[in-house]
């Protein structure tokens, strides 16, 4: 009897818990966290019940994990000139990410949910703000910052602001990537000198520029004026040629 290879079992787990993560994302976004139902989430998931608590103690264990999926699944972009210009690619990235990612939107919901008391909402706040105290910090040693701008509160009003813009875009059926621009474009002539303030590229579409490149081609079911519209295949899955055409149209 032949047995598993160690590397072979732990792939298999790995895609597992990404399943069972992603499928939690689709039901906590659509439902919320009181409503949602861990039988949906295994069905979605196509795993066991006892797949999903091999990976996740309960429901507040699975919700938890999205919310974390919020900071520790953020991608790496590419390093820019100036500090001043990746500290507005953070909020601009999390706006694509928000658009594309169901995980990012169930993890959002999860965040702003008042009536999930037991769960540590906190903690990506604190996440985001620390980044970008980090980000700024290193913009105003490099000399990129007005000399009497503490990074500290331009950090918190950007995440604070960012959290209530997401609820109002919803809200109101606006386009958050919009929102977060004329936010990025009203605040940081007041942060960065002014040789800098006017070399920013703070425009809607930066978080897809930053990611993918000048154009910001990339695969998208969303109508982004950058997106390659993805094929379906029969059972419902993205064309894996869509990135393929995405890749050679932004070469």
């Amino acid at each position: 009897m032949r047995t598993e290879r160690p590397q072979v079992k732990q792939d298999r787990a790995v895609r597992t818990r990404q399943a069972i993560l992603e499928a939690a994302a689709l039901v906590f976004e659509e439902r919320g966290y009181e409503a949602a139902k861990l039988s949906d989430i295994v069905n979605i998931a196509k795993v066991t019940k006892g797949a999903l608590y091999f990976h996740f103690d309960s429901k507040e264990h699975l919700a938890q994990a999205v919310i974390d999926a919020q900071v520790a699944s953020a991608p790496d972009a590419a390093p820019q000139e100036y500090k001043v210009q990746e500290f507005v690619d953070v909020g601009m990235i999390f706006s694509h990410r928000l658009r594309h990612d169901p995980l990012m939107r169930a993890s959002a919901r999860l965040t702003l949910d008042q009536t999930t008391l037991s769960l540590d909402r906190a903690s990506p706040y604190a996440a985001w703000i620390e980044l970008h105290v980090s980000l700024l910090t290193e913009a105003k040693a490099r000399g990129e910052l007005m000399s009497t701008v503490d990074p500290a509160v331009p950090s918190r009003l950007i995440v604070g602001s960012y959290a209530g813009l997401n609820v109002m875009a919803q809200m109101l059926e606006l386009d958050l990537d919009e929102q977060v621009s004329a936010l990025y474009t009203h605040v940081m002539p007041n942060v960065v000198v002014p040789s800098l303030a006017i070399r920013l590229d703070t425009a809607p579409g930066r978080g897809a520029r930053a990611l993918y490149g000048p154009q910001g081609t990339h695969p998208c079911t969303y109508g982004c004026a950058s997106g390659i519209p993805v094929l379906a295949t029969e059972d419902g899955d993205a064309d894996p040629r869509a990135a393929a055409t995405a890749a050679e149209a932004g070469a």
